[in-house]
């Protein structure tokens, strides 16, 4: 009889029916360390029921369908009606309405509800990135309405809300809501303080009509937005509702759909308006301010979103290479593999340490941690979201031509992981953030130093490199040229500190060795080998 040539061997099989959370070694210490004990247990259960849900065969081909199949844009009705509506496969809906339900948007309204949040969010971006958008959002909203107590009564039990809604209604007649945000332009991009669209003041007080456009309007399909505009005042933020009280559509038109790299389940779009009704939040004049805090809760959401995805990105390749052979034998057990993949679990545990730190100052709440936050978050910003990409190429190679396949997940991950560096600020509006506040908010700068400083006199690499970063930051002069290194290092020192407090011994030592004591090369898979990488790979497997 002939041989068969179909019989597939040492294939790995799919990673699938597991606990995404209780996998996760260093996201699972980190909640139990920054939570209250005594919500410990439900916490648990929580984001462990997440957990099993994400690994589910089923929600992941949710994830799946949901990138094959991109929203559509629908400006008319059949009677030649404008509708400007956004069409989503029914996977999308299952998986945002599995996310408001799983609190991503109520982290405001429960007691250690950030940390809680940003573990969740970690868990979930791994099944998919996209509906990601519109949580974000919606959370981030929050503290921007804050400025106005009589829209936050209004509004924030709608987007605290467990409750997934996608109808087109008034909000006062829907149990939850989604928010969407608009301030880019195209003539200003960054610069939101180039924007044109203009807001003329009506007769009831506080409402105005907005005339402009936005080049970049994140989640059209939302309840309401917050948009920037100029007033007569000044440059000014407002409430913009997607339906109106009275039941009609408020003027939203959608000119069309971004055709983005990666994303693709999630619908990113340029609006025009035309005579539309908005609200102020806050005082003319002071939109930037207004809305920054909006800004900030999403430009943590890019970090924790890129931990997720450099989490699932290693936990595919250490995956493979646990059931893989080659040359005699499995590959996580090659000494050379071995390297390249600790190597990519230590910058997954960081980014995951470092994001979960950034979720416990904001339950904190206090001075001192809003001072913190000032520099982390934009620090961490900058540096995590740039070290997602090379993480995710890499962990496709160890797949090799299997990873470069779509039916392997990777290339969707990789397309995903440039992302979360443009949303919210690019690199170097994260590097300027950062300087800004060193030269003006000498508080930012003491909180940051008192936290990396609690790990002082554990590891000589990391005392020698708090040293050099206190030798930059004497002379902020003419600095605006290496804000970009100097950025990197506050993010990296700031990670060496919490990983020499926190993570086991092989992992601090690894990190510190490589990230901190210059005993690293240009690509991964070159850290000193005579660490103990097993352990860190081992560390990172993902059995639950």
């Amino acid at each position: 009889m002939a041989a068969s040539t179909h019989t597939v061997t040492n294939q790995a099989p799919p990673l699938v029916s597991y606990d995404v959370f209780n996998a996760d070694r260093a996201l699972v210490e980190a909640v139990d360390r920054h939570l209250d004990p005594q919500l410990l247990d439900e916490a648990h259960g929580d984001l462990s029921a997440l957990g099993v849900t994400s690994g589910s065969a089923q929600v992941q081909t949710w994830g799946a369908l949901a990138n094959e199949n991109p929203p559509k844009l629908r400006t008319h009705d059949r009677y030649g009606n404008r509708v400007d509506e956004v069409e989503f496969h029914p996977s999308w809906h299952r998986l945002l309405g599995k996310g408001v339900s799983a609190g991503l948007t109520a982290a405001w309204s429960r007691t250690g509800g950030h940390v809680r949040r940003a573990a969740a969010f970690v868990v979930w971006t791994q099944v998919e990135a996209g509906n990601g958008c519109p949580l974000s959002m919606t959370h981030a909203a929050v503290p921007a309405l804050r400025t106005d107590p009589a829209l936050a009564a209004e509004w924030e039990p709608r987007l605290t809300s467990m409750v997934y809604d996608q109808d087109p209604r008034p909000a006062e007649q829907k149990a939850g809501v989604l928010f969407g945000m608009g301030m880019t332009e195209k003539q200003g991009g960054s610069d939101v303080r180039a924007n044109t669209t203009t807001a003329r003041a009506l007769a009831e007080d506080g409402t105005y009509e907005l005339t402009g456009h936005k080049w970049f309007c994140s989640a059209p399909m939302s309840d309401g937005f917050l948009v920037l505009a100029q007033a007569p005042g000044g440059l000014t933020c407002f409430l913009v509702p997607r339906v109106l009280a009275d039941g009609t559509r408020n003027v939203f038109r959608i000119q069309r759909l971004k055709d983005k790299l990666g994303n693709r389940s999630n619908a990113s779009a340029e609006v025009e308006f035309d005579g539309t009704w908005a609200r102020r939040v806050g005082d003319e004049g002071r939109g930037v301010r207004t809305i920054i805090g909006m800004v900030a809760a999403t430009r943590l959401d890019c970090v924790l979103g890129s931990a997720g995805l450099m989490r699932q990105a290693v936990s595919q390749a250490v995956h493979h290479s646990t059931y893989r052979e080659a040359f005699g034998g499995r590959l996580i057990d090659k000494p050379l593999m071995r390297n390249v993949l600790a190597d990519l679990a230590l910058e997954s545990e960081a980014a995951t340490t470092l994001g979960l730190r950034l979720a416990a100052a904001y339950d904190d709440g206090s001075e001192q941690e809003r001072a913190f936050l000032r520099i982390a978050v934009p620090a961490a910003k900058y540096w995590v979201t740039k070290r997602c990409t090379p993480v995710a190429v890499e962990a496709l190679e160890c797949l090799g031509g299997n990873g470069y396949v779509e039916e392997s997940g990777m290339p969707r991950l990789l397309r995903e992981s440039p992302l979360n560096s443009v949303w919210e600020g690019a690199g170097n509006i994260q590097a300027l953030d950062v300087l800004r506040a060193l030269q003006r908010e000498p508080a930012a700068l003491n909180a940051y130093l008192q936290e990396v400083g609690k790990a002082r006199g554990a590891d000589h690499r990391l005392d020698g490199a708090i040293k050099n970063l206190l030798t930059e930051l004497a002379d902020l002069d003419g600095i605006e040229g290496r804000a970009r290194r100097l950025v990197e290092r506050i993010a990296v020192v700031l990670q060496g500190s919490l990983l020499v407090r926190f993570a086991p011994p092989a992992v601090a030592d690894a990190f510190c060795a490589s990230r901190l004591g210059g005993d690293w090369g240009a690509s991964f898979g070159t850290l000193p080998h005579t660490l103990d990488l097993g352990s860190v790979v081992e560390r990172a497997r993902p059995v639950s």
